[in-house]
This record gives structure tokens, sequence and C-alpha cells, in this order.
């Protein structure tokens, strides 16, 4: 939903004021509690530090971790904020994860503090959370949305009622003590083994990132930003909240994406900026009403994290009038950005490139070997800068698997770089897809589909797909003297993993292609998986 008023009104005042020494300057805020209101950036600054202070009676010190599993609602960045001021480290939650991917997190991260929701698309998380968990590092579960009081949590009011025991003073000597080096987050992304890994982010990195980055797009004070992209995500966290915090510009959340909500939403707000993957735009343009509504306030667009069309860049110019679209690529590990095409770039480098990377941030094309590859053949890109993770939190050996000791990162894709240092990605080496703009890793659903107790062994791999980008295609080997039904399968997938996870399709095999070493020919495997797409029509969705 798009936040407003309750008369439906936008608030006349524009009172700019201050959230520590960064000058930063938010004016409005849409966000019942966290789910309908507007702040200017003084209200917001003083909420942020009402938080901070009752982190501080909450117990919580520097460096300790501080869970948020909440969809795009006001309260997000409020006590991400706050956690920020007094020192403690962000732990974002996806909010599709199902309880046991939770709890996986908040023990492997040790958070002692988890601020969630009772109510997000029929799911109550408090619930959810204890039926799974509960974490033994977890001292104290909130609920950000109010309504009735659920066992096992606090309610946000008794919550911040802590902040009376608190003088602002400390709040302050808390914040002046923040460093560059600290860490504001641990974000948690899944790798080719199957278990998510929490790469760890520095403050000065994110503010330096995505300085350049809002000068890059050419983001502005007088934007008003519909943040789509999820809170939980880099995208959402760095290149939205951090973003407009750094420039000023207006943030308008929305919790989910309804494609004539958030046409409706354009209209009535007046809406400049609107970031998201490919799919976003795509399903927006198909959609039978979008002429019926008012688009010509959107200026800006960012996308990536997939191929983005000509077409569909055309379309977006001529029928919901975007000046500027610029497109960009990035790893949670680097903080979320690599390389950006910048806001004069020409059509065709923004269709087919992913721009060129950031100043500070060095970027190489190398073979298996580790040796520079000619200008336009494929290698795999490295990064090194300012830009990269600290590392894998307690993981200091999957660290050193990604970055060599040269400090280079090594990120599994592929890609051709051109003369002017632009990047075109053409194939990922972890056999990672990304569903709609989520990346989705197939170890990790390979080993989820294992627990099924008819399923001996699986493979999945990503094909496209128009609407989302690419899905997911599961290639499973029953047990013996099992037999799978594949649309049971997908039911109980749904059930055990996040939704942009679950396979599109389930094809029942005998045996997968292997090699000489027993390896399985994930090429062979999506070769035929596009050639049933191409076949058949789907009927499983």
């Amino acid at each position: 939903m798009c936040y407003a008023d309750g008369d439906g009104h936008i608030d006349p005042t524009d009172d700019s004021g201050r959230l520590g020494p960064g000058g930063f300057a938010v004016r409005r805020w849409r966000g019942a509690g966290h789910r309908g209101k507007r702040l200017t950036f003084r209200q917001l600054g003083e909420e942020v530090d009402d938080a901070a202070r009752a982190l501080i009676g909450s117990g919580v010190g520097h460096g300790d971790r501080v869970a948020i599993w909440a969809p795009n609602i006001a309260g997000w960045p409020i006590i991400a904020l706050a956690a920020y001021r007094v020192g403690a480290v962000v732990v974002p939650l996806n909010t599709r994860f199902k309880g046991a991917e939770a709890v996986y997190v908040l023990e492997s991260s040790g958070a002692s503090m988890l601020f969630t929701v009772t109510d997000f698309l029929g799911v109550d998380y408090v619930s959810t959370y204890l039926d799974a968990g509960p974490v033994a590092s977890v001292v104290e579960v909130v609920a950000m949305d109010g309504g009735t009081p659920r066992p096992g949590s606090t309610t946000w009011t008794d919550f911040v009622g802590r902040s009376s025991t608190i003088e602002p003073a400390e709040v302050a000597a808390r914040s002046a003590a923040v460093g560059a080096d600290d860490l504001s987050d641990i974000m948690f992304t899944s790798g080719t083994t199957g278990r998510p890994k929490g790469a760890m982010i520095r403050h000065g990195a994110s503010v330096r990132a995505f300085s350049a980055w809002t000068e890059l797009i050419g983001l502005e004070a007088a934007d008003r930003y519909l943040i789509v992209n999820p809170f939980f995500h880099a995208f959402g966290l760095k290149a939205g909240i951090l973003a407009c915090v750094l420039t000023g510009a207006t943030m308008i959340p929305q919790m989910t994406f309804d494609v004539p909500a958030v046409l409706a939403c354009i209209a009535a707000e007046r809406i400049s900026m609107l970031p998201g993957p490919p799919t976003i735009y795509q399903t927006m343009l198909d959609h039978p009403d979008l002429h019926h509504f008012d688009t010509s306030s959107l200026r800006l667009a960012v996308t990536g994290a997939a191929a983005v069309p000509v077409e569909m860049i055309r379309r977006m110019r001529e029928e919901m009038t975007f000046r500027t679209i610029v497109t960009g690529y990035g790893l949670t590990e680097t903080t979320g950005v690599v390389s950006m095409c910048r806001f004069d770039d020409d059509p065709q480098t923004i269709s087919e490139t992913s721009g060129r990377a950031l100043p500070g941030v060095e970027v190489r094309l190398v073979d298996e070997d580790g040796h520079d590859v000619a200008e336009g053949q494929p290698g795999e890109v490295i990064v090194r800068g300012y830009n990269l993770m600290a590392g894998y939190y307690r993981d200091p050996e999957a660290t050193a698997e990604a970055i060599d000791t040269d400090g280079w990162l090594h990120t599994g894709d592929i890609a051709t770089m051109d003369d002017a240092g632009n990047l075109r990605i053409t194939d990922r080496i972890k056999d990672m897809f990304i569903v709609g703009g989520f990346n989705a890793y197939p170890a990790e659903i390979e080993g989820t589909l294992a627990r099924h107790r008819s399923v001996g062994r699986a493979a999945v791999v990503g094909i496209p797909d128009q609407r989302m980008g690419e899905v997911g295609v599961a290639f499973v080997i029953p047990r013996s003297g099992a037999s799978i039904d594949p649309e049971e399968l997908i039911a109980w997938s749904r059930q055990e993993m996040a939704n942009y996870k679950v396979p599109r399709r389930i094809v029942v095999v005998d045996d997968f292609p292997v090699n000489a070493s027993n390896k399985v020919l994930k090429f062979e495997l999506r070769q035929r998986a596009m050639a049933i797409a191409s076949e058949e029509t789907p009927t499983i969705h």
C-alpha cells in the first residue's frame, strides 16, 4: 500500500531537521502506528533518538546485533537508524523466510533483539519465530505494529517507554564513538554451499558508496522516491533508506508490489524516482490499466540484477515518461554496488551493460588461472576497493575463499568489458539465478528438496522467464521405492522455503547427466528445462 494521511491529502509542511552530524535531510515519511504516518525529518530524528535511548535502556551495547524482520514500514528505518546511532549492528531478515530460515540467521548472527510484526500478508512473524525457535541469544522480541500484545513479545510502546530512563547525552556519546570501520550491518546471502553467510558491511563503505551512487544516477532532494525494494535487501536499505538520508529525497515505502496500487501511488504522490529489477517495469508496462493513471511525474529509474531489453527501455520512456534510466551491478559482498551507468549514458549502453566501476573501485576480468583476459573476452569479475565487505561473519574459511590475499573479491560472475570499461554480465559460475530481483541459489534449494520424504537427489537450474527474469526448475530423482507428485512437491516447497526459491516446475528423472568426475552437468539440465518450457505452458505457478 502507499501510505498517506487519513484524508488522503499530502502534508504541505517542509520542515527539515538534523539527525546526528551528517546533516541528513528527509522531508516526509509515509509509513496506523508504523503503517500510516508522515514524518518530517525533524520528527524522524526525534523518533530515532527515542528508539536509540530505548535500545540503550534494553541493554544493547556497541557491536551487539539487532535483527529486523518486517516489511517496508516506518519502524524499519527508525530502529535501523537507532541501532546505528548506538553502535549496534543491523541484521535484516527476508520477510519471505519461513521460521527455520529466520532462526538460522538469528542463531548465526547471535542477535540479541528481534524487531518484527504480527501481521504481514496474513503471517504472524512473532508466532512464526516462537514456533520455530526460540534462539538462545535473542533476549527480547518487539512487535513494531502494535495491536494486541502477543505472548512472548514486547509492544513497541513499552519498548520506547524505556527511553525515559536514558539521558540524550548518552546517545550522543555512543554515536560519537561509532567509526567508519565499525560494522553497520550483517546481511545474509546464500552461497553455493547451501548455507547463508553473513556479509559484514561497514559504515564508511556504505556512506561513501552511496554518496557516489546518488551522484552518478542524479538523485536529488526534490525527488519523491517510491521504495518498492524491500528494506531487508541492500537495494532497499542502502539504495533506498541511505540514499534518501544522504540526499534529502522524500521516502515513500511500498510494502508489496501491486501494480494498480503502485500506479495509484505514483499519481497521488507525484512520484519521480522508482527503482527496481526489470520485472517490475515489465509487469507495469504489460498491465491493462497502465494508461488509466497519470505517470507523468516519473523522472528516474534505476534497475539491474537481470538483462534489460532495449525495447523495455524504449517503452519506459514513451509509455511511462521516464527521462533517465540507469542500470548497475553489485553484490551484497560489495555493499550492494560495483558499477553503474551514468545518467547521461546512451540507451544502448544502459540496456546492454551494467556500466563502469564506481570511483575508487577496481574491476578486472580474469581467466581460471587469474590472468587478465583480452578486451571483449569473457572472464570472471573480480573486485577490489573500499566497498568490499569486512568478511563473512564468523566464517574465515568462506571469507578466504571469496577474497584472495591481494584483496580481490571473486564474484563468480562472468562478464565482458568494452574499451570504456562497461561491464556486460553474461553468466554465473556459481549457477545462481535471479527471481524478480532476488538471488536464488541452487545448492540451498536442492538441500531443502532433499529433506522431502520421497526425494533422493535434486538438481536445480534457472531458466529465463518473461515476467520474473528467471525461475527455477528442479530435476528430482525419487528415493528407492518412492514416487513423486510434482504438484505435491511444489506445495510442500512453499511451506519450507521463501516463495522466490520455490521451483516453478518439477521434472522427475531416473538420473542426472554427469561428467567424468561425476559432477552434474547443469548446462545440459538447463537446456532441457528451456526446451520443456518452450514446448508447453506451465500449469504450476
